[in-house]
């Protein structure tokens, strides 16, 4: 039988659960339940496959040490039972386990037999996860910390695909408010200027040349109609024309960085259906607000917060967070959803616990919600702030930023790092064609091994595969990495960290590189010539499954 590594995993955290069970039916300690028992993989290799902290967690529950906890597992561990080999005692109670050398070469039997589908898992059991990301203002074009935010959010959405969830991938179009109505003040005003009515712009609008080209374009095919109107209903009208145009391209650029969203959300519905009002009018019922100064209030200091919030103002419109409320009860309650994710900028923090509280408050649970803060990215170039484009004053734009490193490129770099650490993206390397460019780097593993498998002449079908022949340590260690997959996308839904995923790629990418070096795939052995053609077919077809997570290309040639 062929085992995967979470098979493998899963059968010695059982029989760690037996061996507790075994000790406390010797009387070698008390215990009243088992808790969670975990595997890490240790990074020294000496420390063997996999490591448990489980004896460090009970001395309080059982009086014994550490130590002695330990020793009673191992004693009482059958490892017939498992892949384990060796079981060593580390520290004050660390258990390490060195697994059997034959089990690693079923790995390449699955990767084989499942391809395409290899690292999926039913670890989500079909749950319905909603991730919603980027959602920024319509108000203007797609900007770098958006770039972050869709390949943060796309990656997410893939790991959680791959990990048996159903996924709907959102953007919330903020479509109403008050950054709409500077907004349609800075339309008004660009208008009115380009037919000849000589008014202020606005201080606080926005200046950025988009709004001048719409404008431009909008009296090209509707003159001056427009400039006796009512003030409201003339902004009315160029928001609705200017907003179509600004979400159309907002489309074609994420297309462009391979995003494309199962639902486009509009804020403005919310308003529409009353759903907002509706939501405050049952908060109210629930006792969870009070009136002052002519406002209504969430009492979110009931539920943990720092302070309370208003919901509707004293000149009784409802304020963004009102809105936000309604728009989660949307999800959860009408749509169904059993988890939510949303990808925020860091700047963000204080509206998490607040919209979690209003959660909690409608009986909606606010531990259903995750939400992923994500810190900026400066753009480098020779060690100092780059400056890519002047078309929209100080602000680079996706598209910008495409132009010159390409979508892959940016969405590899932009997952380099968790979510919420900062770190320089360096355009010079993003272009670099060499080993240092981390993109480059992976891609070029499965181009190499592309050209690898080209270059097999021999007929090597009626050869039976025997990977007990591949025994240099850089073979197995290839295998291991391999082995890693399915765990590292199950690791990465856990910690909502896709970047867990980028860094993988490297990993396998230098342990195929590592093995290239030391073993020679073609020699006179076509037996282990064969083994060694299924070793690097099994690499192409993880690297080509991690490039579908990551939304990158898996080049043939380079």
């Amino acid at each position: 039988m062929n085992y995967t590594l979470s098979q493998v995993k899963t059968e010695i955290i059982d029989e760690i659960a037996a061996s507790l069970k075994k000790s406390i039916e010797k009387e070698l300690f008390q215990l009243d339940e088992i808790p969670e028992i975990l595997l890490e993989t240790p990074r020294e290799k000496q420390f063997g496959d996999f490591s448990t902290n489980i004896a460090m967690q009970l001395p309080k529950l059982t009086k014994k040490s550490p130590r002695y906890i330990a020793e009673a597992i191992v004693e009482n561990y059958d490892k017939s039972k498992t892949h384990v080999e060796k079981i060593d005692i580390a520290g004050p109670g660390f258990i390490n386990f060195t697994l059997k050398e034959d089990w690693i070469y079923g790995i390449l039997e699955d990767v084989k037999n499942t391809g395409s589908d290899y690292g999926k898992t039913e670890y989500g059991r079909g749950r319905k996860v909603n991730v919603e990301f980027i959602s920024a203002n319509p108000t203007g074009p797609m900007h770098m910390g958006n770039a972050r935010g869709g390949a943060i959010g796309d990656g997410m959405a893939q790991v959680l695909s791959w990990a048996g969830f159903e996924v709907v991938k959102e953007f919330y179009i903020n479509d109403a408010g008050n950054q709409i109505e500077k907004f349609g003040q800075s339309l008004e005003a660009r208008y009115l200027q380009i037919n000849g009515v000589a008014v202020e712009f606005p201080e606080d609008g926005y200046k950025g040349e988009d709004i001048t080209i719409h404008m431009n374009e909008f009296t090209e095919a509707h003159g001056n109609k427009y400039v006796n109107f009512d003030s409201r209903e003339r902004r009315e009208v160029l928001i609705a024309y200017a907003l179509e145009k600004n979400i159309k391209k907002i489309e074609e650029d994420l297309k462009g960085y391979g995003i494309e969203y199962d639902v486009w959300f509009r804020e403005s519905e919310l308003h529409k259906s009353n759903a907002v009002l509706e939501i405050v009018e049952e908060l109210k019922e629930r006792g969870h607000t009070y009136e002052k100064d002519g406002a209504t209030w969430f009492k979110a200091t009931e539920f943990g917060c720092e302070k309370d919030d208003v919901l509707i103002r004293n000149n009784d419109i409802p304020t963004y967070f009102a809105a936000d409320i309604a728009y989660h009860v949307n999800k959860f309650r009408t749509r169904g959803f059993d988890w939510g994710i949303n990808v925020w900028g860091a700047d963000h923090h204080g509206h998490v616990a607040r919209i979690k509280a209003a959660l909690d408050a409608l009986g909606l649970k606010g531990d259903n919600l995750d939400v992923i803060l994500m810190q900026l990215v400066r753009l480098v170039r020779k060690g100092e702030t780059a400056r890519m484009s002047k078309r929209q004053g100080n602000m680079v734009t996706l598209s910008d930023l495409i132009d010159e490193v390409g979508k892959d490129a940016a969405r590899f770099f932009f997952n380099l790092r968790s979510p919420e650490s900062h770190f320089d993206f360096d355009l010079d390397l993003a272009v670099e064609e060499s080993n240092e460019n981390p993109v480059f780097y992976v891609q070029y593993a499965h181009a190499r091994i592309s050209s690898i498998l080209r270059q097999v002449e021999e007929d090597l079908g009626k050869i039976d595969a025997d990977f007990t022949l591949l025994k240099e340590k850089e073979e197995k260690e290839l295998i291991r990495i391999l082995a890693e997959f399915p765990f590292e996308i199950i690791t990465s839904v856990e910690k909502m960290d896709p970047s867990r995923i980028t860094r993988y790629a490297m990993d396998v990418a230098s342990n195929f590189h590592s093995f290239y070096n030391a073993c020679r795939v073609r020699n006179d052995d076509l037996k282990l010539m064969k083994a060694r053609v299924e070793l690097v077919s099994a690499v192409k077809v993880v690297l080509k499954n991690i490039t579908e997570i990551l939304g990158i290309k898996a080049p043939e040639r380079m």
